[in-house]
């Protein structure tokens, strides 16, 4: 079990949730053709997230970094999307390094409460209110996503932009199961903050797994 637990620490197994080939339906790599990586293991605890079956690592297999690698060299896409739960929770320097062996472009999507690790090519930030980002984040995302839920994100995603570096993209989110009653809210705020870009969970939409 140590030995276990060290390889874990130093980025060779990983609790893989799950893995898949499909379609990016949000951010601003929006419609392309991606493989996701889906690690296990979460405690920022967003009250309305949609996978919440990820938070518990345990719960999960340990997979060596060579093995995903090499399911993800089987499709196509060289868009790699590594996701979680809180995929920074692990070192990631082993896994991006064989990935970029492989010929991946490598996303990661965070809410950066942990350092970044690995070689990533796109950082989509998208910071939480339940637990602070590391400070590292700001410097370093290429895109912000900002999910909303209630009214008052709004502000909270004018305080996180403020932080960001210039180049960064700025997107505004509907929760989906609130979608209904904040998209007109979004537009709204877009129109009148053209820095900002609506994203939509179009895989929803279209039921793209």
């Amino acid at each position: 079990m140590k030995e276990q637990q060290e390889l874990v620490h130093t980025g060779r197994l990983l609790p893989l949730m799950e893995a898949f080939y499909t379609i990016q339906g949000e951010g601003i790599f929006s419609g392309q053709s991606a493989y996701f990586i889906r690690l296990g293991g979460c405690d920022v605890g967003c009250v309305w997230c949609d996978v919440k079956a990820s938070w518990e690592a345990g719960h999960w297999p340990l997979v060596s970094v060579e093995k995903i690698v090499e399911e993800a060299a089987a499709y196509p896409s060289r868009l790699v999307v590594i996701t979680g739960g809180e995929p920074l929770m692990y070192d990631l320097s082993l896994l991006t390094s064989l990935l970029k062996e492989k010929g991946f472009h490598i996303n990661i999507e965070t809410s950066g409460v942990y350092p970044l690790s690995g070689s990533l090519d796109w950082i989509c930030f998208s910071p939480k209110k339940f637990k602070a980002p590391d400070r590292g984040i700001y410097e370093q995302a290429d895109e912000m996503k900002v999910i909303v839920f209630h009214k008052s994100d709004f502000a909270f995603a004018l305080k996180h932009a403020a932080l960001v570096n210039e180049k960064c993209r700025l997107l505004l989110q509907p929760e989906w199961s609130r979608a209904a009653e904040m998209t007109p809210l979004i537009i709204d705020f877009v129109k009148e903050n053209p820095a900002w870009r609506v994203s939509l969970q179009t895989h929803k939409y279209m039921e793209i797994p």
